[in-house]
């Protein structure tokens, strides 16, 4: 067993669930592999890191991750008009349909939501699904070890 606790140069083994106000699941690690990352890699959002911060093999906890420390705002900037050229024609769009666009700023891609259409116009949402939304980060803590570096 593990005498190391969730902190900076740890490479960290977990189950998580995350659910929405209502209870809602809306992600899941434990009908699956666990997850494992290195604390501070980016690959978590920090209040999710910060959340789990101390803590040790064997231990849980469920955490209320308020927007600004999980995916943000909703931001109604950035819900976009388009024009329906602006699409792949071989696409059949519709709402709900996620579509991707180059990130203007040279950062890979940019996804979105199809909100509506009218005529040419599509109205789409860049903001993340889950931006807006306080999440509840429930975390079973499986290993704790040294990140090794290569």
């Amino acid at each position: 067993m593990s005498s190391y606790t969730v902190d900076e140069g740890m490479q960290i083994t977990l189950h998580f669930s995350l659910l929405l106000e209502d209870g809602t699941e809306v992600d899941s690690t434990r009908e699956q592999v666990p997850a494992v990352f290195v604390y501070g890699d980016g690959n978590l959002p920090p209040g999710f890191e910060r959340a789990i911060k101390g803590l040790g093999v064997g231990e849980s906890g469920q955490f209320a991750i308020t927007p600004e420390y999980a995916f943000g705002q909703y931001n109604p900037q950035n819900v976009q008009q388009l024009k329906r050229e602006d699409f792949d024609q071989s696409i059949e769009l519709e709402e709900g349909l996620v579509v991707s666009f180059a990130d203007p700023t040279g950062g890979g891609e940019l996804p979105g939501v199809i909100k509506s259409m009218d005529g040419d116009r599509v109205e789409v949402d860049f903001n993340h699904p889950l931006a807006g939304r306080t999440l509840t980060f429930d975390v079973d803590v499986l290993d704790i070890v040294p990140a090794t570096t290569h």
